[in-house]
């Protein structure tokens, strides 16, 4: 007989913010009496519906003679990476106490669908229901929809965060008398760092930090902070000084800013990869700290890309000068490339990678290794079902007992 798992997914963890139960919810009893509960808590959540129709459905497959168990999964407060973290594990816990060969998955909208590319590298999903609230009116199920939106601080920060922090900078720049310029540029900035994902990148490297007084990473972590400061105002003091001399460009200006700021900001980004490479040497994450070291390269290669181009904007260098010093750089940032390549390969030959578990940033199990080819770069992984995957060794961001890829 068919072991069918019945899943109802709750990716923001409303159920234990509302009600204090912790997920794996296991089981119809329990099940009805975490959603009697959230229900009573928050009768406008529509995860106490969604785990209801779980157990509808539980109710309907056992009639018909399956074999099914009912749970529910949750995620956490915060989306995103630690959300799906949290809910790899918990399908992994249910996995090991129920061998389903099929899953039914029960949801309420577009946010619980990220259980679906967990769930499928781990189990045969036979169908997925979709819980929809029943109003007298459309709007009136939007506007619920909304103010219940509102109340998440995911999307609390962007509705309301985002406009506030537009509302001071504008205060500020009124205040001190800086135009309309300047909040105008921070907001590019933000946009061009969400627009090429660099928010995440960022955010992440400081959750990774584990900033600690009892670290000797802490005082290059500082170090680098104070340094920066300096930059900015040392950039600032270019801008200012570019206008006593009676120019008014905007390019020339920015370029003024830019090259003060860099000729300290170096450091500082220097200051910060060696604080990141003590602690990852302390944790023995030697393949990560290798990509580290090719970042940092690549990171210096622009600065300096970007110094001789403020130089030449105004006037400093020659355009033949500005030419061969990008070819230069392009030809070093090739030698980077070259180097990281036959760097990390000898670093993977060293490690016994056949039959290691590979998994995704965000916990999802993929399969195992079967074979690596590094003339072409690339590691053959065979999932749970037999097939077989094609991967980058450039999709690699760390060894350790499992493989993780991006």
């Amino acid at each position: 007989m068919e072991r069918i798992l019945i899943l109802a997914v709750d990716i923001d963890n409303d159920l234990y913010r509302k009600t204090r139960i912790t997920g794996p919810v296991i089981g119809r009893s329990d099940n009805l009496k975490a959603a009697a509960k959230l229900a009573l808590a928050d009768p406008l959540d529509t995860d106490s519906n969604t785990m209801f129709e779980a157990v509808k459905k539980y109710d309907e497959l056992k009639e018909q003679g399956y074999n099914v168990l009912v749970a529910t999964v949750t995620g956490a407060e915060k989306e995103g990476f630690v959300a799906d973290n949290e809910l790899a594990r918990q399908i992994d816990t249910l996995l090991d106490k129920f061998k389903a060969d099929s899953c039914l998955l029960v949801t309420d909208g577009a946010s619980d669908n990220r259980a679906l590319p967990i769930l499928k590298t781990r189990v045969k999903i036979n169908s997925v229901d979709f819980v929809r609230m029943k109003q007298a009116e459309q709007f009136e199920n939007t506007y619920f929809t909304i103010i219940e939106k509102l109340k998440e601080p995911h999307y609390a920060r962007i509705i309301f965060g985002i406009p506030a922090i537009l509302f001071i900078l504008f205060a500020l720049s009124y205040y001190f008398n800086y135009g309309w310029q300047l909040p105008i540029a921070l907001i590019g900035l933000y946009l061009i760092q969400k627009g090429f994902g660099f928010e995440d990148f960022l955010i992440n490297s400081f959750k990774g930090l584990g900033l600690s007084i009892y670290r000797m990473s802490f005082i290059f972590y500082i170090s680098s902070i104070i340094f920066f400061i300096i930059a900015l105002i040392i950039g600032y003091g270019s801008y200012t000084y570019a206008l006593s001399t009676q120019i008014y460009d905007p390019l020339i200006l920015a370029s003024y800013w830019i090259e003060g700021f860099l000729l300290i900001f170096f450091i500082s980004v220097l200051l910060f990869m060696l604080g990141r490479a003590i602690d990852l040497e302390s944790r023995s994450m030697k393949y990560k700290m290798l990509a580290h070291i090719t970042y940092v390269a690549y990171i210096f290669v622009v600065i300096i890309l970007f110094y001789i181009a403020a130089a030449w904007i105004i006037g400093q260098i020659y355009f033949s000068q500005l030419i061969e010093y990008s070819i230069i750089l392009l030809i070093i940032g090739y030698l980077i490339s070259k180097g990281s390549i036959f760097f990390r390969n000898k670093a993977l030959r060293k490690i016994k990678l056949i039959d290691k578990q590979v998994i995704n940033d965000i916990g999802a199990y993929i399969g195992r290794i079967s074979e690596i080819d590094f003339k072409k770069g690339v590691m053959i992984v065979k999932t749970t079902y037999g097939n077989t995957l094609k991967y980058d060794l450039d999709r690699i961001t760390n060894v350790s007992d499992r493989i993780i890829i991006r």
